[in-house]
This record gives C-alpha cells, structure tokens and sequence, in this order.
C-alpha cells in the first residue's frame, strides 16, 4: 500500500502574521514585544524580527526592474552577469617605478583597473620641490606626464582603466593623464578611467581648497564637458563620501551629503552649458562599506533611489537616472591588531558589494592601516575579490537582495531617512553652507555618538581588539621609505627636467583641451596649478575629522606596550578566582578578555578555596589591581572577606566580575572599588584603571 503524498500546502496550513505574532507574544511571558524582538539601527530604522508580502512598499514592483527607474536593482538590465564587477585596486606607493611593479602583478593576477591616489603636494597642485614638507606624504609622487608614464609603464592603457585620486589638482592631475593617454596613441574610445574632480569632497577632507569654492567648480565643469566630448567612457566627477563615512556617519547621511554633494555639481555643470543627461552622466559615487553587510547593501540600493530621484527632479532622462557605485571596506573598520581579521572584514565588504551590485569594486589588503602593503596582501586581497566572482559567481544573479521582503522594506525605509536628511542639507544652504558653519560635522558626530558608546561597551564589539585580544601576537612590520630621499630624489628629478619659461596660458575658455597641450610639452602639476590661479585665494573650513572604531582601545594597547618597553612589564591585574571551576571560569574568562582589552598582563589560576588563600598568591603576583571572579551563589559570603584580605595583601584596587544589585553598598564599604559586568563602559573603566597605574595621563 503507498504511503500518501506528502503536501507543503496541506500538511503546513498557512499562518497569517497575526496569528504568529500571538503565539510570539505569548512566549514572551509578559516582555514587550518590541523591546524584545525588534532592534533598531544607528539610522533609527526599526528592524522587526519578521517580515512578509506586506511589507513590500509600494508593492511588489515598488523597486522596479533592473536598468529602469526607480534604479534600486541597478543601473543596467543586466547588471554585472556579463563580465563580473571592475577590480579596481589602489595605488598610494611614493615611487612611481613600485607602482608600475605592483599594478603589473595586480593586472596579471585578475585585477581590471588601476586607482591611483597622488601625494599631498600633487594633490594641492605643487611640484616636490615647492613642497618639501608634504611631498611623498600619502600618495604616488607624479607631477608629470613623464611621471605618470613611469607608473604606468608596461600598462596597456586601451585594457586597464586608469583612476585619479587628485585632490584639489584634479584638472592639472587629469590632464597629464590625457596627455599620456594621447602621447601612447590610445583610442579615446577604449580610454577608461575616472578623472576624480571632488572639490567639494576635498574641501571636507582637507579643510582648504588652494583656489575658491567657485573657481573649483567652475574646472570641474570645464573638465566634465571636455571629457563628455571625448572619452565616452571616462567619467570625471567624483562624489566620494569616504570622509564623511570615515568620521562616523551613518548611512543616511552617507546617502544624503552624497545627493547633496551631487546636486551642487550638476548646478555647476548645467551652469556651465551642459545638458542634466550628460553632466549625470559624468558623475561616479565613491561609496564605503563596512562590516554591517545588510546595511552596506541597503545603503547602496537605497542611493540608486535617490540618485534617481534627483535626476527626475532636475529634468533629466529616465536613463540618466542610474547612478555608477565604486564601492570600498571603509577605513573606520581596519585594525591595526590583529590585522589578519582585517581579511574577514574585507570579504564582508566586498560581499555586500557585490550583492548590492556595485560595478566598480576595490578589495583592502589586509595591512593597509599598517602601511604600505606587500605583495602577498594585494594578493590575498584581489583573490578575495575573484574568489566571490570566479568561484561563488556572485554576479551570476541580477539584485540578488531583489524580493527580501526584509531588505527591500529597509532599503525604503533608509531612502526616506536619507531624502529627509538631504532636504535638511538643502535647507541649510547646501553642503559648502554646511562646511562653513559646522553643521555638517556636528550632524556626522551626532550620529556616531550611540556607535562610540556602543563600542566603549563593547556591545559593538571589535575582534582582535576590544574582543579576544593577543598580547603576544607578532606584529606585522611595514616599514615607510625614507621621507627625505623620497623628496630629494623627486625634487632633484623634477626640477632638472621642468622648463620654468614654459609659458602656460590657461585664461581662456577650454581651459582643459589647452592644459592637455602644456602638459604634453612637459608642464608639471605646479605650473598648471599656477596658470589656474591656485594659491592666490583659499577656501577655508573646519575639516571633517576622520576616526576609527578600533582606535580607542589601540591608543591603550600602544601606551601599555610602551610602558612594557620601559619598564620590562605590562600592567598587571589578578585574577582572585573562589571556588571550583564551575562557579568562577565564566567570570574569570570574561575578565581576562577585558582587561586584555587594554594591554594589561592577567595572572590567572585555578581558584582557591577561601579568601586567606587569594589574598597570599596576589601579594606574589606584582599586581596592584585584584578582581573577584566567582558566581551569585557564592559573592554574598565570600565578597566581603575576599575584599578586605586582598586591601590588606596591598591590592590598589579590588573589582568585582558581575552586577552587584542589593550588595552594592555593603560590597563597597567592604573594599569593593568596582564592578565590571556585560554593558558597563570597558574602555572607560580601562582608562582610569591605566591612569591610576600611571600609564595614561590624568
């Protein structure tokens, strides 16, 4: 006799959400429902635990179709499933014939473009030898098409695409890539790259551009229009929110400055002559993702709409509305403890990236907040990029976020977070009024402020550093050039080979085709910088600060280190264990991982089995700090006699490991001085603690 067919449909009747929601409720036992099972994000988005048809904004079609407004799933219909994303690796290597090195062995080993970031001196349109004090500082030292020819010898420039990272000099730093782009006979119609105009973005940064905000823009606008007529698939503008991701900012202000940023540009581009289609069309989002994945791919989505929008709103075309992604881990989340976690959290990023279906991608190596990487990192991290493509064939499927009920209700819900941001920008005047008066990052340090407390708790924990730390782990050395032969050598090389007659007259109108011409007979990046007026009159304002989620409790490994270079030791704390194993070791395991946390050295045991006993081994430990590890059962009689003998033994301090509750009084008055427990303030606590040990200063 056959058994009966089994049917979903059948055997699991369908339940509709309130019916779930009861049975919820009543296994909560009288907890709120929405303090228990619905979380919110730092945007203020409420996350509810779970999520169905119903909560599709707008309907199933509310994110409409690839390659069609709104843009949410992407720019193009058929997304990245042609050809995969553009690896786009980045180059900050002061010598020009290193980076030549390190691109060829990048492009050889499945990396698509090239992006190189220029040295403080370029960036501000100086030549090395007018600079001696920031040349070679953060970046490649090309001021030059010669230069440039150097950096990118072996290039096949109709193959790789080519990216700026220029600073205020983007049309000094543009043009000598066209030049070089012309002096090598590439096709304009295969050139690819970005030239990275951003004055606004740079002035956030640097807290000064070298001419005013409306010459600036007014370059940008030269430079775009030149490029639109020239290389198809160039683009010129960059609105690159890295700065204000990297001081905290989150999400929605991410998407609402980029809108902003974005929105002054097509003002200045549409001013200057051009149609809303061509000047979007020149604009590339630099977008930073962090290790939060679902948010990273919201974010994304959640910009397309916006972009969109915007576009819609200035007059543009339905196509023009696509907004291009080139998505990057953002610096904030980069340790420089354990800097191997760093490959973890760079494969998160390039995971939601992906996912999110940024065309252009930039995998971190590892060591990047260390230094200068090596080889064996820009290795690791192309593979980690390829391997999501090669072998996990990510960008087989168009939106794979597309239909989560749960993501796309998130995506809605951050665009009109960001749109009210954005509208609040607007209101004050656009993101240069922002600049001048501050606004801008007292909004940025707003938002961070329940994500730094969130991190002293350690309730946003960093692994590697504020979680399971290793004081004995091997430091990674990435060694800087020597800074004064950098310069030297550059200074020398550029000024025996610059013709100071060279007369450059960019007056005119085409202020770009006729620096293409100087610069191809040999004009450096100081010389146009001067025909364009720079350092005559600067724009001014507070710049935005950068900070890092780990750096806080690295600034006490680092001090603690210092002190064990001084001293031969670390700060040490004792671990006065009571009991068998089972009443202290979960305790006495989160205590050392906390104090670990802050550098200090932790003398651990096996426990004791009275007070007498603790207090004699940390009078031998060399500690000055003792902390009770025990269980609930065992404090009400042991705490008592346990902190008045380690007082008595020569302890400094005595804490005790868990809430207190009643006892708190009674627990002090015995010698208590502390308690430390999961949500108290771990970086606060250790920076008194390292005070008191006279490591840090009062």
């Amino acid at each position: 006799m056959s058994s009966p067919a089994f049917t979903i449909q059948d055997d699991f009747p369908p339940v509709d959400y309130d019916q779930w929601r009861q049975l919820a409720e009543a296994s909560l036992n009288g907890a709120p429902f929405e303090k228990k099972l619905v979380s919110r994000t730092y945007e203020g988005i409420e996350l509810q635990p779970l999520y169905t048809r119903a909560n599709l904004t707008g309907g199933p079609d509310g994110s409409g179709l690839p390659g069609q407004r709104p843009f949410v799933r992407g720019a193009n219909a058929a997304g990245n499933t042609a050809a995969g994303w553009d690896l786009r690796q980045e180059y900050a290597t002061p010598q020009p014939a290193k980076v030549a090195s390190a691109a060829l062995a990048d492009l050889e080993g499945g990396v698509r473009s090239l992006q190189l970031v220029l040295d403080a001196a370029a960036k501000r349109g100086l030549d090395p030898d007018h600079a001696a004090d920031i040349a070679g500082t953060g970046g490649v030292m090309a001021y030059s098409v010669d230069d440039l020819d150097v950096a990118l010898e072996g290039v096949d420039l109709e193959l790789a695409g080519v990216g700026l990272d220029p600073g205020a000099a983007f049309l000094p730093a543009a043009v000598q890539l066209a030049a070089l782009w012309q002096r090598r006979g590439t096709p304009a119609g295969q050139v690819q790259g970005t030239f990275g105009a951003d004055p606004l973005g740079t002035l956030a940064r640097e807290g000064s551009l070298p001419t005013p905000v409306g010459d600036a823009l007014a370059q940008m606008a030269d430079l775009a229009a030149w490029t639109s007529a020239n290389y198809p698939r160039v683009k010129s503008v960059v609105v690159d929110t890295s700065i204000y991701h990297h001081a905290g900012a989150d999400a929605a202000i991410n998407n609402a400055f980029a809108m902003s940023t974005a929105v002054a540009y097509l003002r200045a581009m549409t001013d200057a002559g051009m149609s809303v289609d061509d000047a979007a069309g020149q604009i590339l989002f630099k977008v930073r993702v962090g290790t939060h994945h679902f948010m990273s791919i919201v974010k994304l989505r959640a910009g397309r709409r916006l972009w969109s929008r915007v576009v819609e709103a200035c007059g543009g075309s339905p196509e023009a509305g696509g907004m291009h992604v080139h998505a990057q881990l953002s610096d904030r989340v980069l340790t420089r403890r354990d800097p191997y976690v760093n490959l973890l959290r760079n494969t998160v990023g390039v995971f939601a990236a992906a996912v999110a279906g940024a065309e252009v991608i930039t995998s971190v190596p590892f060591d990047a907040a260390l230094g200068e990487p090596n080889d064996f990192s820009r290795r690791v991290a192309r593979n980690t990029a390829l391997i999501l493509e090669a072998e996990s064939h990510l960008h087989r499927v168009v939106d794979p976020a597309g239909g989560s009920w749960f993501l796309e209700n998130v995506t809605d819900d951050l665009a009109h977070k960001s749109w009210a941001v954005f509208q609040e920008v607007e209101r004050n005047g656009g993101m240069l009024a922002c600049f001048e008066s501050g606004w801008a990052a007292e909004r940025i340090a707003e938002s961070f402020a329940p994500r730094a407390k969130d991190i002293a708790k350690r309730k946003e924990g960093i692994t590697g550093v504020s979680e399971f730390p290793n004081l004995e782990e091997e430091k990674l050395d990435r060694p800087a050039p020597n800074p004064t032969a950098l310069r030297e050598e550059a200074s020398s090389r550029v000024a025996s080979s610059r013709d100071d007659s060279l007369a450059v007259d960019l007056s005119g109108e085409n202020k770009t085709a006729a620096a293409i011409e100087a610069a191809g007979r040999g004009a450096t990046i100081g010389q146009l910088a001067a025909a364009l007026g720079f350092h005559n009159t600067a724009t001014t304002v507070g710049p935005i600060q950068e900070i890092s989620l780990a750096g806080p409790f690295e600034a006490l490994r680092d001090a603690t280190d210092q002190r064990q270079e001084a001293t031969g030791k670390r700060p040490a704390v004792f671990l006065a264990n009571l009991g068998s194993v089972a009443h202290h070791t979960a305790r006495a395991t989160y205590s050392k991982n906390f104090f670990e946390a802050g550098g200090f050295e932790v003398v651990a045991n096996d426990g004791f089995d009275d007070a007498d006993q603790a207090a004699a081994a940390f009078a031998g430990s060399g500690a000055s700090i003792a902390v009770i590890c025990s269980s609930d059962k065992l404090y009400p009689e042991a705490v008592p006699a346990a902190a008045a003998k380690l007082k008595q033994a020569g302890a400094r301090t005595v804490i005790l490991a868990g809430r207190p509750g009643d006892h708190e009084d009674a627990w002090r008055a015995a010698g208590v001085d502390r308690f430390i427990y999961m949500s108290c303030n771990v970086l606060g606590t250790l920076e008194d603690l390292l005070q008191e040990e006279g490591v840090l200063a009062s």
